[in-house]
């Protein structure tokens, strides 16, 4: 089992500590995962489909109960709070905040009121609508590319367009760390560049943390600060985006550097 190296410095955001979680009580598809997301950071969860980091990501939302799901052993904290007993409402009022793999748009509403919808747990008032009204604009001014599309029904626009809507409708519960699953599943190139450079400068002007899913390693590494690499539902690797991108059994199984030895990464990485 290889040693895990944690992010240092205040205390994190997130931490999951010997996570175990299983569907409908008999299949396990966590074993056991720690973690840590300090504030201000992105962290990377990587692995192949299956190893676990949607599983990993709704047990820190609450929503493995919505798939017949349950943690099953260990400990979940957000904000230094145990939340076992937290409702997911609960965990987006307190700032924590999912963007599902598959983007999940409500197709039949604009765009507008796809991004109105995430700010429906924020209270009502004249104040709160003025706030409402500039975070609005702010999500435009991230993603401007749906400024000319507010008024269409969502399940017109391009998958790329579908995410950016989802990520702001996530945005727009002014959430304190953000769990994205697959932001680049089935997306072009240019439109997964452009989703992850705004993901950095949400991070770096408006300081909201990720803690994203990703199967393209080399991509979520690039923009990352820390990361850990699941196989099996168990953390078999973890340490700085550059430890992981040096590490020659994650460039051979997940960076695709090293050809045959590929094999032997995976042995590696599992021992």
């Amino acid at each position: 089992m290889t040693t895990t190296i944690d992010p240092p410095g205040a205390p994190p955001l997130l931490a999951l500590d010997n996570v175990q979680a299983a569907y409908d009580g008999i299949i396990v598809a966590l074993r056991g995962v720690s973690l840590l997301v300090a504030p201000g950071t992105i962290v990377a969860l990587l692995g192949a489909n299956g190893a676990g980091k949607t599983t990993t990501l709704k047990a820190a939302s609450a929503l493995l109960a919505a798939e017949r799901g349950a943690v099953t052993g260990g400990t979940i904290r957000y904000q230094g709070r145990d939340t076992a007993a937290a409702a997911p409402r609960d965990l987006v009022r307190a700032g924590l905040v999912q963007v599902l793999e598959g983007r999940h748009c409500f197709p039949h509403l604009t765009v507008d009121e796809n991004l109105r919808a995430g700010a429906l747990g924020r209270g009502a008032g004249l104040q709160a609508r003025r706030l409402l009204r500039g975070d609005l604009e702010q999500i435009y001014t991230y993603f401007p590319r749906l400024t000319l599309r507010r008024r269409a029904a969502a399940g017109l626009l391009s998958g790329g367009e579908q995410q950016m809507v989802a990520i702001g409708r996530a945005l727009m519960a002014r959430p304190t760390l953000v769990l994205l699953d697959e932001p680049s599943m089935g997306l072009a190139p240019l439109i997964v560049e452009e989703i992850f450079s705004i993901i950095r400068t949400l991070n770096r002007q408006q300081g909201v943390s990720f803690l994203l899913a990703e199967q393209n390693a080399r991509l979520a590494l690039r923009h990352a600060d820390h990361g850990y690499v699941l196989e099996n539902g168990r953390v078999v690797a973890s340490g700085t985006a550059a430890q992981l991108e040096a590490r020659a059994d994650v460039q051979a199984f997940y960076l695709g550097v090293g050809g045959a030895d590929g094999g032997r990464a995976a042995s590696a990485l599992t021992s």
